[in-house]
């Protein structure tokens, strides 16, 4: 027999569990060392600050 507190620490303990994404290589920051985040039209780093834009093909031609 099962009881109600029972259940739920077997429930805590499946949810602990978790799938972790695999490691994605990324730019690094020349000023600070840290991996800079990707955005739709630049990098940035979230430690320093220093960001580079994102150019497309079309806004080069401009």
């Amino acid at each position: 027999m099962i009881f109600m507190a029972e259940e739920k620490k077997v429930e805590k303990k499946e949810k602990a569990k978790k799938q972790f994404k695999a490691y994605k290589p990324g730019r690094m920051c020349p000023k600070c060392g840290k991996r800079m985040a990707e955005h739709k039209d630049r990098t940035s780093c979230g430690g320093c600050g220093y960001s580079e834009f994102k150019t497309s093909p079309a806004q080069a031609k401009k």
